[in-house]
């Protein structure tokens, strides 16, 4: 005995399959959704209490060495190029012979 369904019948299960993956298919979607705001938020507060910490260890000392880092890093960069570059270190604030107070107080009185 041979059973053969209705072409109806085969058209509403292939409706059915369709829709049960379609329904997997959002469901993946609203987790991994849930997971990269969960992953956004844990990120966002690392970035909050780093900035944090870096805001409490801000002192002259620390922003003399990130001004040094950033100088040397500028050196380095414009050491491998091979285009030239003429920069006023004053200007950039990378004059590292000269405290950085003074360099402020020169700032101050561009401003004026």
């Amino acid at each position: 005995m041979h059973l053969t369904f209705s072409d109806e019948f085969n058209a509403a299960a292939e409706s059915k399959q369709s829709a049960q993956q379609d329904a997997e298919r959002a469901k993946f979607l609203v987790e991994q959704a849930l997971q990269d705001k969960k992953s956004t938020i844990i990120r966002a507060q690392g970035e909050a209490i780093s900035a944090e910490l870096i805001g409490k260890s801000m002192n002259p000392a620390y922003i003399e060495l990130k001004r040094i880092e950033a100088a040397r890093r500028i050196a380095e960069t414009l050491s491998t190029s091979r285009n030239r570059a003429f920069l006023d270190s004053d200007t950039l604030m990378l004059n590292l012979a000269r405290p950085m107070n003074q360099k402020l107080a020169k700032l101050d009185e561009r401003k004026i």
